[in-house]
């Protein structure tokens, strides 16, 4: 229900955008990102990922904002088996979120909303060798999770994104384990319209 309620929040969302001005960017930077785990003694660490897409920036007020994404982003974790050889796990999505942002008159602004994601690829490796021992048919094909933020824009209309995405769904499909997404998300944005570059803000 969650699923279907959100979707249809995004499909909301991009009728609203077809009917307004919207300003259009790209996006990319860096996923610090693990895999929350509630299987007493399980030892999940941190994985680097990339994520890039693009944006709509639609102004609701000079002060509010709302801005869809669409974006790769490559998540995951680092696990150990038996403290035997470290996997590292790559979970690559396509997300799709809907924040809502406060913008303030010195460039920064404060965003936060819900962030649907499609799971496209899963990548378990040992040294840089394909293992198998997680594979796609067992996670779940969405996921659900919630971002928070804090980002800046210049006025050259590059800008400086940070955020952290607290997965809010159990995405494991075999077993009794609740697996949740968390990533922490820094990057670099850039709005291709020029002729509001310096009243973007």
């Amino acid at each position: 229900m969650k699923k279907i309620s959100l979707l249809a929040l995004i499909l909301a969302t991009g009728s609203f955008v077809l009917a307004q001005p919207a300003k259009f960017g790209l996006k990319a930077g860096l996923n610090i990102s693990t895999i929350n785990n509630n299987a007493t003694g399980a030892d999940w660490n941190s994985l680097l990922g990339l994520n890039a897409g693009g944006l709509a920036h639609i102004h609701l007020s000079p002060e509010w904002a709302i801005q869809p994404e669409v974006e790769f982003s490559g998540q995951g974790a680092k696990y150990t088996i038996s403290q035997g050889e470290e996997h590292s796990l790559h979970l690559n999505y396509i997300n799709i979120p809907v924040l809502v942002q406060y913008m303030f008159d010195n460039g920064f602004r404060l965003q936060t909303g819900p962030q649907l994601g499609f799971l496209i690829d899963v990548n378990d490796k040992v040294n840089g060798q394909q293992t198998n021992f997680f594979t796609s048919d067992d996670f779940k094909s969405t996921d659900v999770s919630w971002s928070f933020g804090l980002g800046y824009l210049t006025y050259s209309g590059l800008g400086v994104d940070g955020r952290y995405n607290l997965g809010l769904t159990n995405f494991n499909k075999n077993g009794s384990n609740t697996l949740k997404n968390s990533v922490i998300q820094i990057g670099l944005f850039y709005m291709l319209d020029n002729s509001h570059k310096a009243k973007s803000r």
